[in-house]
């Protein structure tokens, strides 16, 4: 069996969570880190028992010669980090959002094309187990459907603890895009058109509501209120069934005739991780080993930075 060679970049609540789902399997070994604030990557060194802490990505990967590495630092930083880290020949997980606005992110994709950059957006919902059971069920169902997102955001507490205002004032790509990338997975075809019916409103307590019509017929239906209460969710409503994802960890289906809401079970990994990343953790091994998979890739996440843009104008 092969070992896979993982190095961390940053070290965060994130990467701590990213290191104790590739640590419990076999297949890999966390060999190396750096972080600007190296006491940090030395507290997780020894907490985790990697071997290598270093003064630069380049050291990094000197080093360790890794296979991986797992990038998951401050938005603004991003595309700075990944300037030095796309030189070298591992594969990247970048943690999303992959850019602080739309803008940001395309200066990372077209950096990731110049250097022939294998890389792919850490978007750990995709793989929580409800996400996939609700995915799994739809592909037998041809029936046209209605996505409907509810989101919820507060970017003053983000400001008043410290964000940067860059951060906050594109909130929607920092925050917004964990919920807003169930249209990408849920809708079928190409996004045709977005109707702005209630727009944001920078800096002040707002609702949004948007629609968005697709090729196939499917219509996205998004609700945010910023500033005020509301939990995340996610309904996907067809002639012959209803799904919701509320919380997103928690599926429940209803059948047509039926006035039950079931809910479904999820994966021990999703309550024993942080949910999603151990079951992204086994996506890796795929990419690694060049099979089929189902990690995102910066033009995937393109996609989806692409809806938040037509949805916010900004």
């Amino acid at each position: 069996m092969s070992i896979y060679k993982i190095a961390i970049i940053g070290a965060g609540n994130m990467s701590k969570e990213h290191i104790k789902a590739f640590n419990s399997i076999d297949d890999f070994e966390i060999i190396g880190i750096y972080s600007r604030t190296k006491i940090k990557a030395e507290m997780l060194s020894v907490e985790f028992n990697i071997k290598n802490v270093c003064d630069s990505i380049d050291e990094l990967y000197l080093k360790t010669e890794a296979d991986l590495v797992i990038i998951s630092v401050p938005e603004l930083s991003t595309k700075d980090v990944c300037k030095v880290a796309f030189k070298f020949p591992w594969v990247c997980l970048i943690e999303k959002p992959v850019g602080y606005n739309l803008n940001n992110a395309l200066e990372i994709f077209k950096l990731a094309e110049k250097n022939n950059t294998t890389a792919y957006a850490a978007f750990n919902r995709r793989h929580y187990s409800s996400t996939r059971k609700l995915q799994e069920d739809l592909i037998s169902n041809n029936e046209i459907r209605v996505v409907n997102v509810f989101d919820q955001e507060n970017p003053q507490v983000s400001l008043d603890a410290g964000t940067p205002k860059l951060v906050v004032d594109n909130w929607m790509y920092a925050n917004s895009i964990h919920i807003i990338d169930y249209f990408t997975l849920f809708c079928r075809g190409s996004l045709v058109n977005v109707k702005n019916i209630k727009k944001w409103i920078l800096g002040k307590p707002c609702f949004v509501l948007s629609i968005l019509e697709y090729s196939s017929g499917d219509i996205g239906i998004y609700e945010a209120i910023w500033e005020g209460p509301g939990p995340w969710a996610v309904t996907v409503s067809t002639p012959s069934k209803r799904w919701e994802l509320r919380p997103l960890e928690e599926l429940r289906t209803q059948e047509y005739k039926s006035r039950k809401s079931i809910l479904q079970d999820i994966h021990v990994w999703d309550t024993d991780f942080k949910p999603g990343l151990r079951l992204q953790a086994e996506e890796v091994i795929k990419v690694l080993k060049g099979e089929a998979h189902q990690l995102p890739t910066l033009k995937d996440a393109l996609i989806t930075m692409d809806i938040i843009n037509k949805i916010y104008c900004v």
